[in-house]
């Protein structure tokens, strides 16, 4: 089920994606969005505070690139601080989604992504578990082969949950996928 900007407060959707159009996507875990669960109005550095927080590193603040990529040694929280865009997950045959203020994102390791449109005031925390901040970032039309694919298997699975720390929901959902 595509995730909607409809989707109630506190909504998680998980979306599989099969490999498409030179992105490998991840096999084994699907890519999460969790419907406004930031709490409150919160500026750019509240949510790399809270992102740090609970474990997660390499904070930035900006926007998605606006071509399909993918990391294939690192999972990837993105978080909508201010304002809202249109994001394509999963490359070119994967599913269009609006991410608004206070969605978040956790996207595997391999798993295409590319911003079609923004708000103005469009702001996205980025954030990467322990040990993963050293990304590899990968264009869509530069293809991936056999040794992308095992690199994307053993990149190992964050230990928190970038929004409520511990086993939280999100990470719950990730894990659910496998």
């Amino acid at each position: 089920m595509p995730a909607t900007s409809s989707d109630p407060p506190g909504t998680i959707v998980t979306m599989a994606f099969k490999a498409s159009g030179g992105v490998p996507n991840n096999p084994a875990y699907p890519a999460v969005v969790a419907r406004r669960v930031l709490d409150g109005t919160p500026t750019p550095n509240d949510v790399e505070t809270l992102l740090v927080s609970n474990g997660w590193r390499g904070t930035w603040v900006w926007r998605v690139f606006d071509y399909h990529h993918f990391h294939p040694d690192a999972f990837e929280v993105l978080a909508i601080a201010t304002g809202g865009a249109t994001l394509m997950l999963g490359g070119p045959q994967g599913k269009i989604v609006d991410v608004t203020a206070g969605d978040v994102l956790l996207l595997p390791p391999g798993v295409g992504h590319k911003q079609c449109a923004q708000d103005a005031d469009f702001r996205i925390v980025g954030a990467y578990p322990p040990g993963q901040e050293a990304y590899s970032t990968v264009r869509g039309d530069e293809g991936y082969d056999d040794a992308t694919i095992e690199q994307i298997a053993c990149v190992p699975v964050p230990e928190t949950d970038p929004v409520r720390g511990g086993a939280g929901a999100m990470l719950a959902a990730l894990k659910g996928g496998r």
